[in-house]
Parts: structure tokens; C-alpha cells; sequence
């Protein structure tokens, strides 16, 4: 199918159970995401991320039915000359729809929605375990530029 079918647009709580759908169907989600159970956490943090002007949890629809998410946050900051930052996080394609160029045109919206924003600076952050999403994003002009660190708290 091609992606010329595909809105992106804003998420609604109404598209939440979608994107829970999206984020454990995936070998690393199958892990460390929840299922129904946990919707009431999904649920809270859905409301917080409306509720912020830096967030924009963004889903890819197709005729009603999402295929896609990611989550934009928008970072001010005084390094690099002040510049503010394009953070993606999250980002899922429904696997029944990989390999169409759903992602790549997910990410050319998300990278314009940036420069809309004002911001300088596109980053993301990726899993070592992803070497797929890795060629992907090197493909798309990203640089492995730096080394990430979490702390699990």
C-alpha cells in the first residue's frame, strides 16, 4: 500500500490502545512493555504528554486505523548557541506494514514538524540491540554521534 494514504497527526486518548498495540509488537516491546493491565499507566502518561506543549505524540493514520507513532519533544537549551532540540523516542510501525516506506516518511514529517518548532537539532536515541533501525536511521542522514547512558531508577 502506498504511504501517500497516510495523515500524521496529533494522537487523541482514543488512538492510546492502538499505540499500546504498537509499542509490544516488537521483540524488545514484548519485554519491557504491559498489557491491559497496565493501560491505567499508559492512560496517566498519555494525559501528561497532552498536557505539555513540548510533547507531541504523533500516530500515522490510515483511514482511521493507526499504523504508526512516535513521540516528539521539543528541548530548549543554552548549549550550541541556545539551540532547541528535536528528541524522537518511541517510534513504532505496525508489522504488517514495515518495508512500504512508512517509517521514512513518519520520520520526514516528524524532522519538518522540528524546523516548524524552531528547533536546530534533530537526536534520537536507539537501542544497540535494533542493527536494522540503525542502517535505517544512517540512511536518513543521522550520525552516531555520541554514546547514550541510562540509569533504571
Amino acid at each position: 500500500m502506498a504511504t501517500n494514504t497516510i495523515k500524521f497527526r496529533k494522537a487523541t486518548a482514543a488512538d492510546l490502545d492502538a499505540i499500546i498495540r504498537l509499542l509490544t509488537d516488537d521483540i524488545l516491546g514484548q519485554g519491557r512493555e504491559g498489557g491491559a493491565s497496565d493501560r491505567p499507566l499508559y492512560q496517566r502518561a498519555f494525559e501528561e504528554i497532552d498536557r505539555d506543549p513540548n510533547q507531541f505524540l504523533c500516530v500515522a493514520d490510515a483511514d482511521g486505523q493507526v499504523v504508526g507513532t512516535l513521540q516528539l519533544s521539543f528541548i530548549p537549551g543554552l548549549a550550541r548557541k541556545a539551540v532547541k532540540r528535536g528528541q524522537i523516542e518511541a517510534v513504532r510501525v505496525a508489522s504488517d506494514r514495515r518495508s512500504e516506506g512508512l517509517g521514512e516518511s513518519l520520520f520526514q514529517w516528524a524532522i519538518e514538524k522540528c524546523r516548524d518548532e524552531g528547533c536546530g537539532l534533530v537526536q534520537l536515541t536507539t537501542d544497540k540491540a535494533r542493527p536494522d533501525a540503525h542502517r535505517f536511521y544512517d540512511r536518513l542522514g543521522f550520525e552516531p554521534s555520541h554514546i547514550g547512558y541510562k540509569l533504571a531508577l
